[in-house]
């Protein structure tokens, strides 16, 4: 097989994988290479950034066993957001890097919101302040080990770091900085105001922050070094590229036109492109890895990861159920086949998929899930088919405050993920949010992002919205049920909507923690 190709890096948290594509979008070969997390106290997760270093090699390696080089003509990465390490002035890391879902910092936020102000911080940054911006954790840092803060060279995103090992430069993206929320969206740059805000002593200069570029340039190229401990070609472009969620959303081309792209994975993530910059608690802003755009993204946290839950929790007795019938179903088979004659509402089981916290629209560490309406007509399949159900309301509340924000409904969601394997799941999706779903012909969109991003820039086509239309597809399509919706419709608006706004308080209360709580609303969007 003969042509060129690019290939996408995508080092996420657990592994890095690298996927070469051809024009078409279609994927040609591709190197895996799975690194460990480490937990030194609970709630804290750490990385030794080498790691990245040495999985991204691996990865590349066993790609490229597979095709010749000269066929490349660029690279781009996407990566694990708001992870970062601090390195010296060769590059190495000083300490591990501290990961994104790292919760060491909470005294950190209260610092921060009397320095700075919660809706300050959130109309800087387009991110509500919680511990999932690095700046918490960099804080953290000067407050508890002040002697590495003064003696970093520099505070890398997970993108910087590889571009750094890659070209030698200590350069990132936009897109892949904005997430640590230290960058002003408005001007483009990182922002001198929060800098000015944090601890003096030892303090953070801005000098210790990477150069920041635009997504699809040109970042720099592939130096001799590199090239021998990867096997690519040494003087390859490398591009600049975006979070994983933002090229996640490239890879769906939700570019724009209404089109949202929707990730039915441990968490459940949507996301679409904003021209003007908007702000709001349904939402956090970042940079789109498009020209001159913005991606409003919601998360909830509760996705399979609340499946995989149920399974492992009360359904573990149906694995291998069947033993000797050749395929034997896996549990979440057998719960979809029963959930699927469950009629929709679960006969009257509700749930609120809060087993991981809320982020939007509450963004209240102290959520936890809910399930309402037991009777003793409800089993397995009731309880399955109700969190499918109940991620789909989520799925509608941070949805429907998208669109209101934007005044634009959406014509779509490309679903992606595992969970888009279920055909149960996107129905319900589709019926619950009255959006239609098309399921994503890749299951690797977000590499396939970084790859339609290293197209342009290859010059294979004029842009990235150009190169998304070309190297992108849908497969089955789900279109709302009018029953099914109305139904639905009802049970959102009397029963989901205020279920967890009501009983808030009192989870408070049995947690023990205090929080103020704010329902989602765009009276406090900053347009």
């Amino acid at each position: 097989m003969t042509g060129p190709l690019v290939i996408g890096i995508d080092s996420s948290t657990t592994a890095c994988k690298a996927i070469a594509w051809d024009r078409a979008g279609q994927a040609v070969a591709e190197g895996r290479a799975a690194y460990p997390m480490l937990q030194p106290r609970p709630n804290w997760y750490e990385q030794d950034a080498e790691q990245w270093w040495r999985g991204a090699c691996s990865a590349l390696q066993g790609l490229l066993g597979q095709i010749d080089a000269a066929r490349v003509d660029a690279l781009c990465i996407t990566h694990q957001r708001e992870s970062f390490v601090p390195v010296d002035r060769q590059g190495r890391p000083i300490r591990n890097a501290i990961l994104w879902l790292d919760e060491r910092s909470r005294a950190q936020v209260s610092f921060l919101e009397r320095s700075i102000g919660r809706e300050r911080f959130h109309q800087v940054t387009g991110k509500p302040l919680t511990t999932n911006p690095s700046l918490t954790k960099m804080v953290w840092l000067m407050q508890h080990e002040p002697d590495v803060v003064a003696a970093t060279f520099q505070f890398l995103d997970a993108h910087a770091f590889l571009v750094h090992r890659l070209t030698g430069a200590f350069r990132t993206s936009l897109a892949c900085a904005d997430p640590m929320g230290l960058v002003d969206m408005r001007t483009h740059a990182w922002s001198t105001e929060l800098l000015e805000r944090l601890p003096r002593e030892p303090g953070l200069r801005i000098e210790q922050l990477p150069d920041l570029v635009s997504s699809g340039t040109v970042i720099g190229h592939v130096q001799r070094a590199a090239a021998a401990a990867t096997g690519l070609p040494a003087g390859l472009p490398v591009v600049a590229g975006a979070g994983d969620g933002q090229c996640a959303g490239l890879g769906a081309r939700a570019t724009g036109g209404g089109r949202a792209a929707l990730n039915l994975g441990t968490a459940v993530v949507s996301g679409a492109v904003s021209a003007a910059y908007l702000t709001d608690r349904a939402f956090r802003t970042l940079y789109a890895p498009i020209a001159g755009a913005y991606y409003l993204e919601a998360v909830i946290q509760g996705g399979v990861f609340t499946v995989s839950w149920l399974v492992d929790r009360f359904a573990a007795d149906l694995r291998d159920s069947e033993p000797g019938s050749g395929h034997s179903p896996s549990p979440e088979e057998i719960l979809e086949a029963a959930a699927a004659q469950v009629p929709p509402g679960s006969l009257g089981l509700m749930l609120v998929p809060y087993w991981n916290h809320a982020m939007t629209p509450y963004w209240d560490p102290a959520a936890t899930g809910i399930t309402v309406g037991w009777t003793g007509a409800h089993g397995r399949e009731h309880f399955y088919r109700a969190i499918l159900e109940g991620i789909g309301f989520e799925q509608r509340l941070v949805g429907d405050a998208m669109m209101e924000a934007t005044g634009r409904p959406f014509s779509e969601y490309v679903v992606m993920g595992g969970g888009s394997r279920s055909d149960l799941w996107c129905q319900i999706v589709a019926d619950v949010t009255g959006v239609p779903i098309a399921r994503s012909s890749t299951a690797e969109a977000t590499c396939l992002g970084a790859g339609i991003l290293a197209a342009a820039a290859a010059g294979w086509y004029p842009a990235a919205v150009t190169a998304a239309a070309h190297m992108t597809g849908t497969a089955a399509r789900f279109e709302p049920e009018p029953e099914a919706q109305a139904t639905y419709d009802r049970l959102y608006r009397e029963v989901y909507r205020p279920l967890f706004p009501t009983l808030q308080p009192l989870i408070h209360r049995l947690t023990g923690l205090t929080h103020d709580p704010r329902p989602p609303t765009t009276d406090e969007s900053c347009r």
